[in-house]
């Protein structure tokens, strides 16, 4: 599948006007979205933790994460947010796409809103 890019804006909790705003790669098979961590210390969001992640490549690493407030597609969300290096493109995971009822069109590299968010 080719990329897919979403016009995402990540802020923090705390209700402060600062955010981060750019295209992000939605990437199905990322759990978390990630942001350069210094535009993420820039707009207030505070390391929580550190989880390991396995890369693409096969390589697994540690970055340091923070709850953020995620808006893409009209939608409102929130979630774990890596701090991740500063060459690296930004990331919108698969829990946040889940969390708002949207999902990828394999088909035509879109994302389309279900119907309804399952429940069941």
């Amino acid at each position: 599948m080719g990329l897919t890019k979403v016009t995402t804006k990540i802020s923090s909790l705390n209700g402060k006007d600062n955010e981060y705003e750019a295209e992000f790669i939605v990437d199905t098979g990322a759990t978390d979205s990630m942001a350069p961590a210094s535009q993420l210390i820039k707009i207030g969001i505070e390391q929580q933790g550190k989880m390991v992640y396995e890369l693409a490549d096969g390589t697994v690493r540690e970055y340091p994460f923070g709850i953020a407030k995620i808006e893409f597609m009209g939608e409102i969300t929130a979630g774990r947010v890596i701090f991740g290096p500063e060459d690296a493109e930004p990331i919108l995971g698969v829990t946040a796409l889940e969390s708002v009822g949207i999902e990828i069109d394999p088909a035509n590299k879109t994302l389309k809103r279900l119907p309804a968010i399952p429940l069941k």
